[in-house]
């Protein structure tokens, strides 16, 4: 009898799990749909619902059609794909080396990327083979450089020490960073131009041709972080207890650390550097709804995708003079960066 009662038991407790990650992640959704929305609506110009949906649709006067359709959507598409993708590198770098500081930023990814990408565009490597898409393959390649350089100066025989990741991760990036000025010194006015946006961070550029430059990469590495996810739950609470389960540690990392820099890379070549969505936005659902991946993926997805597109529309339409998101997004960021360090103080130093 008692069994039947435990069974029963279990089975309500699943019931109420599956209604709060239904709840959690068709809530967020929502939230999504409306930042889309209201960051469709408000600009330099503001438009009504109405106005954008027959702007979108080719309907009605060209000059709103043209802003809706040409100017605005793909801004706002670039805005939550690169959103969607630093919060799901976020997510997977801060399980991985299970480190709620861990970031592509604080590891130094975006730093090797916006170098690769600032090669390409000064210098042209990679256009004689790849054209137009050189920045992203660029970005995509130092992605890997970087993350490779940073694991190789963290790992010792013994493992990886977090605070050892994390200062290498700041080494690194400061390296790459460096390298960046360089190339800006050398550069042309016209490549110092386009470099000084990829290290600013910005959507002032991105149009159509953008949108799958940023798609290809980011869907990829979010395939890739979604079908391991039962496995990133086990490798969070431990490598050596996934290990036991039957989890291929070593091939789970170079997964992860694949899909990261795929989703940085895509980010990366479209808008530069974008810092800390990825530690604002994983930290955040993991407090609200705890370490389960399958349900934190989908948050990370529409939570990460809506918060950058409200940041960059508050950072073109809010203030008197439109400046690049990157700013913004650094200035929420650095203070939250702080907020973890000073309260979750055992976690990092670990």
């Amino acid at each position: 009898m008692s069994e039947i009662k435990d069974y029963e038991g279990i089975q309500e407790f699943r019931k109420k799990a599956r209604r709060k990650a239904v709840m959690a992640v068709g809530g967020t959704a929502l939230f999504f749909v409306v930042a889309f929305l209201l960051c469709m609506c408000f600009g330099n110009y503001v438009m009504s619902p109405s106005e954008v949906f027959n702007g979108i649709f080719g309907i009605g006067d060209a000059g709103i059609v043209q802003i809706a359709r040409n100017v605005r959507l793909p801004r706002v598409l670039c805005a939550a794909l690169v959103g969607a993708a630093l919060s799901v590198a976020g997510l997977t770098m801060q399980s991985l080396f299970k480190n709620p500081m861990a970031s592509p930023t604080v590891l130094g990814i975006s730093h090797g990327a916006s170098f690769g990408a600032s090669m390409a565009i000064s210098f042209g490597i990679g256009a004689g083979v790849f054209g137009t898409y050189s920045t992203s393959v660029m970005a995509f390649v130092f992605c890997f450089i970087t993350m490779a350089l940073v694991y190789a100066i963290a790992r010792t025989r013994y493992g990886i020490s977090t605070v050892t990741l994390l200062l290498s991760g700041v080494a690194v990036g400061a390296f790459f960073n460096g390298l960046v000025s360089l190339v800006q010194y050398v550069a042309d006015d016209d490549a110092l131009q386009e470099i000084v946006f990829w290290t600013m961070g910005s959507f002032n550029k991105c149009n159509w041709d953008s949108v799958p430059v940023a798609l290809i990469p980011i869907l990829l590495g979010i395939v890739m972080t979604v079908l391991i996810n039962r496995e990133l739950n086990m490798v969070s609470a431990g490598e050596e207890q996934a290990a036991n389960m039957g989890v291929n540690v070593r091939n789970i990392r170079i997964i992860a650390i694949v899909a990261t820099s795929l989703c940085v890379a895509g980010s990366v070549a479209v808008s530069g550097t974008i810092g800390f969505v990825g530690l604002i936005i994983p930290h955040v659902f993991r407090m609200l709804v705890g370490p389960n991946h399958r349900l934190l993926i989908p948050l990370c997805i529409f939570g990460g995708a809506a918060f950058l597109m409200i940041m960059d529309t508050i950072a073109k339409a809010g203030f008197e003079m439109s400046f690049p998101v990157g700013v913004l997004t650094s200035l929420l960021g650095a203070p939250f960066f702080i907020y973890i360090l000073k309260t979750r103080k055992k976690e990092v130093w670990e």
